[in-house]
Order: C-alpha cells, then sequence, then structure tokens
C-alpha cells in the first residue's frame, strides 16, 4: 500500500535526520543558523524520498522576512527544501508526529494564535533572528487554506517593518501528476491530520511549486501586508505557477 509504504518511509528517514541532528551538535555550536541549513538538507532529502518534485521561481530571498500562502502542513518540508530559513508556526505542530519533530529540530518558532503575550514574545524572537542572514518565514492568513486567499494579518510584520530589512512575498501551489485538483492535498476546515496525512501519503506524486518575488523594504506593516497579499494573489492568479 502506497501510503504505509510512503509512512515507514517518512519515519525512518526522520529519524535518520534526528540522529545527524544530534550528532552536529556535538560537533559545533547549536546555533540558529545550523539548524536552519539542517533543516534545509533534511527536507530536500524527505521530499526527494517521497517522490515530490519542487519547482522553485524566482530567487529565494538571502535575509529578511518571508510571507507565503499557506496550503498545508507540507509547506514545512517546501519552504525547508526551497531555502534555509526559520519558519513561523501554529503551536499545536510542535507536538505532532512526523512534522513536530522536524520543526522542532530545525529552529521553528511555535506561536499561540489565540495568545496576545505569544504572539509578542514570538514577534521579539522574531526581530532578533532578522539579525542574522537566515530569512524567516510566516504565513500571514493564519491558517491553511483550500486555496482561497485569506486576508493578510498585518501584526507579524511589525519587526520587519521597525528594522527597515527587506520583506519578500512567496506563493506556493501543488500540482497532481494525475490532473485531480490541489484542494485534495490541502489540509483545511475539520480534516484531521493523521487521516489527512495518510490519504495525501496514498494520493499520486505531485509537484511542489513555489515562486518568489522581489525583495521590498515597507514603513508601515498594514501597507506591507496588503501589498504583498495583493503580490501573493497574482502569482496565484496570473499563471506564474502552472504544470509543467
Amino acid at each position: 500500500m502506497r501510503a504505509t509504504r510512503r509512512a515507514v518511509t517518512l519515519g525512518l528517514l526522520l529519524f535518520y535526520c534526528l540522529i545527524r541532528s544530534l550528532l552536529s551538535r556535538l560537533t559545533g555550536p547549536d546555533t540558529p543558523e545550523r539548524r536552519a541549513q539542517w533543516n534545509h538538507g533534511s527536507a530536500k532529502l524527505v521530499l526527494a524520498a517521497l517522490g515530490v518534485r519542487l519547482r522553485i521561481t524566482g530567487t529565494p530571498p538571502a535575509r529578511g522576512l518571508l510571507v507565503s500562502n499557506h496550503l498545508s502542513y507540507l509547506e514545512v518540508l517546501v519552504y525547508g527544501a526551497a531555502l534555509p530559513c526559520f519558519l513561523v508556526s501554529k503551536a499545536e505542530i510542535a507536538d505532532w508526529p512526523f512534522f513536530g519533530p522536524l520543526a522542532r529540530a530545525g529552529g521553528t518558532l511555535f506561536i499561540d494564535r489565540g495568545s496576545r503575550e505569544s504572539a509578542i514574545s514570538v514577534s521579539e524572537e522574531i526581530a532578533a533572528r532578522l539579525t542574522g542572514n537566515v530569512p524567516v518565514l510566516f504565513f500571514p492568513e493564519g491558517t491553511s487554506t483550500d486555496g482561497t486567499l485569506l486576508r493578510f494579518n498585518s501584526r507579524l510584520f511589525i519587526p520587519a517593518v521597525e528594522a527597515g530589512v527587506p520583506i519578500t512575498a512567496a506563493a506556493v501551489r501543488y500540482v497532481p501528476a494525475d490532473g485531480s485538483p490541489e484542494r485534495n492535498l490541502c489540509w483545511f476546515g475539520d480534516d484531521e491530520f493523521l487521516p489527512h496525512l495518510l490519504k495525501s501519503l496514498g494520493g499520486p506524486n505531485f509537484s511542489a511549486e513555489v515562486h518568489f518575488g522581489e525583495p521590498r523594504i515597507y514603513t508601515d506593516r498594514r501597507t506591507a501586508a496588503n501589498a504583498t497579499y495583493k503580490e501573493v494573489a497574482a502569482m496565484r492568479e496570473t499563471g506564474v505557477l502552472t504544470p509543467g
């Protein structure tokens, strides 16, 4: 059964990657930057083993804030493979099988979206990491969707705006090899995580397509949120990402 085979592969690869992470910490300092590089290599390995083809257009940013639409937990792997970066994810992911350990080991920042204190704490951590040379990625919709782009929340744009660092918009799309709808791979609504993961693992092969826009400096968080929203919408609607 394809789902079982891929789930076993995923589990074994995760175990291998975590062992590599532990060994790496024994041979050098455990810095956020090293964790981002480890996550980058691990995500590329996992995507390749699962038969997911990653297609990238545009230039991945070397620093600053990166914002994207959000379709699924798969973006933990897709963006991790596309470039070294720190993800900002909802707190629940830390306890998920497969993706939780990978996210924790890769230096992901976890936010409780219902807690103002958590938002403040994560904003401070984002500000600290934006001083380095690894981009910070977050999903301003605040949740994954069926492909419908939701309004961007502007709160987490504040650290980048205040620091005057570049903000880059990106769009992700999934293209099943059998021509089935993208929404079959999207995780949204009341879908449970594990059943959806097994359904995705048992489904057809697919490509993950990511398009990066140009880095821009913004002086106002709402302007940044509105402008990047329009840019991501345009990438999704005008066919910048197309099946190959």
